[in-house]
């Protein structure tokens, strides 16, 4: 009974070039993935007809550039770490 929301936030590293990591922000709702961000793409994107809503939203919004940031903050300063 109830409702289950989370966001899962990734830091991808294909090599130890920053310039390949990749952020991907999955937002669930009750298990299923209805938006996701991914910094190779840009931008949030939608899978469900909220998702879509919410993407567009976000899109528009001072979210997006806070959003690509993270790559830089928070992707970038930790891949040392999870290279040592």
């Amino acid at each position: 009974d109830g409702y289950f929301e989370q966001v899962v936030k990734q830091c991808r590293f294909s090599s130890k070039d920053l310039q390949d990591i990749e952020l991907i922000d999955s937002y669930v709702f009750n298990k299923a993935e209805y938006v996701r961000f991914n910094s190779t793409v840009g931008k949030y994107v939608g899978y469900t007809e909220h998702g879509v809503k919410n993407a567009e939203a976000w899109n528009k919004g001072p979210g997006l550039a806070q959003e690509l940031g993270e790559l830089e903050r928070y992707c970038k300063q930790h891949a040392p770490i999870a290279y040592s």
